[in-house]
């Protein structure tokens, strides 16, 4: 495992980071999805990634149940608010960022997190009274650093120009071979403004591992099928050209050693501007491959080509 610098802080992650979306809030077995945390842990990965409203607080919860009695230097704990986690409680106000930290550590276990991050933008909110909450989260101990997910550049730069508030630190785009609209604006911004990507869907839901093959039924034991796990799945990248293009890129990563997944993770990757990506798992082995993806030297070639492969049909 190799490990990447966060943004402007004094924080290092693995390249390879866990998310508990899917793993830890309801779509596998409890006890399942601790032994894919044990199993990250143990091959090297730090960074952990969840939010509140993963299952309601369930993913805090069992992430609380497998850290347990774990050093906490050990691990990156990262968690996210913004999505309502009653008819009330929403949002990003002063208030809530109050409430929702609280919370938060109290279904983790811990007196802090690694990184707290605003999970969307809050437009009923001042920028100014969320970035004061935030800067009194990360001044009171209970947070290291902030961060922010699927924020507009317009938003990323009114907050670098606010003055006497915490910067952040980290960016948590979608991003992969098939989503690549962070490049547009995002990742030059966030380049030039000490902040790193931490992305989110480096496998494209799932796509980029070559498991949905062109005319064929889905698998009944993928995500697409599974109806806890595929919500907001992105049904236009199951299309036949899609399909078939995705197909198209095995001898690419055959001739960089890789696995199909582990090409479409190292191609994130090769972003300096990315610290890490997530990775999910419904069975331990699963985080097995995907490590491997970390510390690749692969040929720029293959990834130009990879790229022309998927732009025709995205």
């Amino acid at each position: 495992m190799k490990y990447r610098k966060l943004g402007d802080s004094d924080i290092t992650v693995s390249e390879i980071a866990f998310g508990s979306w899917l793993t830890t809030s309801g779509g596998v077995e409890k006890q399942t999805a601790i032994a894919c945390i044990h199993r990250a842990l143990d091959r090297g990965i730090t960074l952990i990634d969840t939010a509140n409203i993963y299952g309601r607080g369930i993913a805090e919860t069992v992430l609380g149940e497998a850290l347990a009695g774990l050093p906490r230097d050990s691990y990156v704990l990262a968690t996210k608010l913004y999505f309502p986690m009653t008819d009330t409680d929403r949002g990003l106000s002063r208030a809530q960022v109050r409430k929702q930290i609280d919370a938060s550590l109290a279904r983790l276990k811990v007196d802090h997190v690694d990184l707290y991050q605003c999970h969307r933008y809050d437009s009923d909110t001042p920028l100014e009274e969320t970035m004061e909450a935030l800067s009194e989260v990360v001044r009171s101990g209970k947070a290291r650093t902030l961060g922010f997910s699927e924020w507009p550049a317009d938003r990323i730069s009114a907050t670098l120009a606010l003055p006497g508030v915490e910067k952040f630190v980290s960016s948590q785009p979608q991003y992969s071979l098939l989503h690549r609209t962070p490049e547009e604006q995002v990742i030059p911004l966030c380049a030039r403004s000490g902040i790193s990507q931490i992305v989110w869907s480096p496998l494209g839901q799932g796509v980029l591992t070559g498991k949905y093959a062109p005319g064929a039924a889905v698998p009944s034991d993928s995500r697409a099928a599974n109806d806890v796990m595929n919500t907001a799945f992105r049904r236009q990248w199951l299309e036949p050209p899609v399909l078939e293009a995705v197909q198209a890129l095995r001898p690419l990563a055959a001739q960089a050693g890789l696995t199909l997944a582990q090409f479409a993770i190292a191609w994130v990757l090769r972003e300096a501007n990315v610290a890490a990506a997530i990775i999910g798992a419904s069975r331990p082995d699963q985080i097995d491959e995907n490590i491997a993806a970390s510390g690749r030297d692969v040929p720029p070639g293959l990834f130009a080509e990879a790229e022309r492969i998927i732009a025709r049909v995205v």
